[in-house]
């Protein structure tokens, strides 16, 4: 059995930031993250999956990845997808509100990050339109 390694970027790795140009906060982000969930307040919604489509926001001090070329110093995306889809999906929750709060406060526990923003979007075709939520969590440097 290999030994346990944590995926780029997580707060347990052993990454440490090195600073940018003029301490500049980077972004980096995730757009169009669909996930296919339980959403929703009605009985009927709580009975079938729906497509929640996410927008993730992340300072994060990208030099040292850029310097290095090395994903090892850089954050994982799929991973980070991999958390959000995780997050939303066993959620199952009834509003869009506290999926985008539940995905930033896991990001921000579980990444070398201090500031997210999550867009939570939930397309109500039928009603002829799209309800989104975003969230804005920590300390944008």
């Amino acid at each position: 059995m290999l030994p346990y390694q944590a995926p780029c970027g997580r707060r347990d790795s052993p990454i440490r930031s090195r600073t940018s140009i003029g301490g500049v906060t980077d972004t980096v982000s995730i757009r169009d993250l669909s996930v296919s969930a339980i959403i929703g307040v009605h009985d009927w919604e709580r009975e079938i999956e729906q497509t929640l489509v996410l927008g993730i926001d992340l300072a994060a001090d990208v030099a040292r990845a850029a310097a290095t070329d090395a994903i090892a110093d850089a954050l994982d995306y799929s991973a980070i997808a991999a958390t959000v889809r995780a997050v939303v999906i066993e959620g199952k929750f009834r509003l869009i509100e506290t999926a985008a709060e539940r995905v930033a406060e896991r990001l921000l526990s579980d990444y070398q990050i201090v500031w997210a923003r999550v867009s939570v979007a939930k397309p109500l075709p039928a009603e002829g339109y799209t309800a989104v939520i975003t969230v804005e969590r920590g300390a944008r440097a």
